[in-house]
């Protein structure tokens, strides 16, 4: 059974909606990429932020009010008229809601906190409940009076296109008609100083196939889905997931388990890697994951362009998977142009060649855009054109 995205809408590092994120990104521009101490005192890092005035969330209830949830909301505003239009004559029963986040309410939590240790008591503006990985999902049930199916999904950087999954398995099962999907992961000093520990972190903008590689730069965002089983315009036409449980933080330098997911994704979509055109890399700029995912390309005979957006709008981490899907469906939505692979251009000699997007033409009908996160947990999504 096939499943469709209908509407969908960003919120990153690119822009705010579906147009600047379009202009920005086709031109390879970033306008929420910058260095910045906000997150890492005393150190200044390249980081992808959200800059524009976000919802106000002052008069929901406090267990919502996290600036998680603002920017999921930024999201969903875009869509919000559609979303009521394809819900018309849906019981609120039919209807799902999975988000994947990574952090959650934990930006609030670190100025709660310190105010506790002080105080001994938490400040009246802070809920525990701003901070579990259910609450971005509840937030919006509890908004639209959802009472179908509702969960949250928090795998790492897998979160967001595990909740895309998620949704679409739902339709499949014939529990609910419609879904919104998609995930959202806000900046916090506890992100940025663990992958700092991990020395997983570059300083400058990251860079992606380089031999001059040195890390990621981690990023916010969200982006959100309406998707049903009726016709649409762009369909989900194969996804697949593996967990080698290879390493806590590395993948299995071999990509034997993400060789499972990527394929499974295939035979789902009775596709040939000979018919993907166009792939979006999970291109962390870090040593391990592109020499990972290169080989992994190369050894499954895709000649397609390929490139990672993570320049652009750095390491999203939770919502990684819908903000890059998003990108690929505006890319299967757009003139024809690809993203463009934002790098240095000096290849690493170790890397298999790998075909480089440019911003030429090139109308591409059926992409594809991978995730690997931590643990060893992979995910595949084929998009195409109806």
């Amino acid at each position: 059974m096939t499943v469709y995205i209908h509407h969908y809408s960003i919120v990153s590092p690119l822009g705010y909606g579906l147009e600047q994120t379009r202009q920005n990104l086709f031109s390879g521009v970033s306008p929420g990429l910058t260095k910045t101490e906000q997150y890492s005192p005393g150190r200044s890092l390249c980081l992808g932020l959200v800059q524009d005035q976000l919802p106000d969330l002052r008069g929901a209830p406090l267990k919502h009010r996290s600036r998680n949830n603002q920017l999921l909301l930024a999201a969903f505003n875009e869509i919000e008229n559609s979303f009521h239009q394809l819900s018309s004559g849906i019981d609120k029963s039919r209807i799902a809601i999975v988000i994947g986040s990574s952090t959650s309410g934990i930006s609030d939590e670190e100025e709660a906190f310190p105010y506790l240790m002080v105080n001994q008591e938490f400040p009246k503006t802070f809920d525990l409940e701003q901070r579990l990985f259910c609450s971005p999902a509840n937030f919006l049930a509890d908004k639209l009076d959802v009472s179908g199916i509702v969960h949250g999904i928090s795998t790492a950087c897998t979160s967001s296109a595990k909740a895309i999954i998620s949704g679409a398995r739902l339709l499949n099962s014939g529990m609910v008609d419609l879904v919104i999907a998609g995930g959202v992961d806000t900046l916090c000093k506890f992100t940025v100083a663990g992958f700092t520990a991990i020395e997983s972190v570059s300083a400058d903008r990251c860079n992606p196939l380089s031999v001059n590689r040195s890390g990621i730069n981690i990023g916010e965002g969200s982006a959100v889905f309406l998707m049903s089983r009726q016709p649409g315009s762009i369909s989900l036409s194969g996804w697949g997931e593996s967990s080698d449980g290879y390493h806590i933080s590395a993948p299995d330098p071999s990509g034997y388990g993400a060789a499972i997911a990527v394929n499974a994704a295939l035979k789902m979509s009775a596709k040939g890697a000979d018919q993907i055109d166009y792939i979006n890399l999970h291109g962390t700029a870090t040593r391990h994951n592109d020499s990972m995912e290169s080989k992994l390309v190369r050894q499954l005979g895709f000649q397609c362009p390929v490139s990672s957006t993570k320049s652009l709008t750095g390491h999203t981490l939770g919502a990684a998977g819908a903000i890059e899907a998003a990108i690929s469906c505006l890319t299967l939505s757009g003139d024809g142009r690809l993203p463009p692979h934002i790098w240095d251009g000096a290849q690493d000699p170790e890397l298999p060649i790998l075909n480089i997007a440019t911003q030429g033409k090139s109308s591409p009908k059926v992409v594809m855009t991978n995730n690997f996160a931590f643990g060893g947990n992979n995910t595949s999504l084929i998009l195409e054109t109806v």
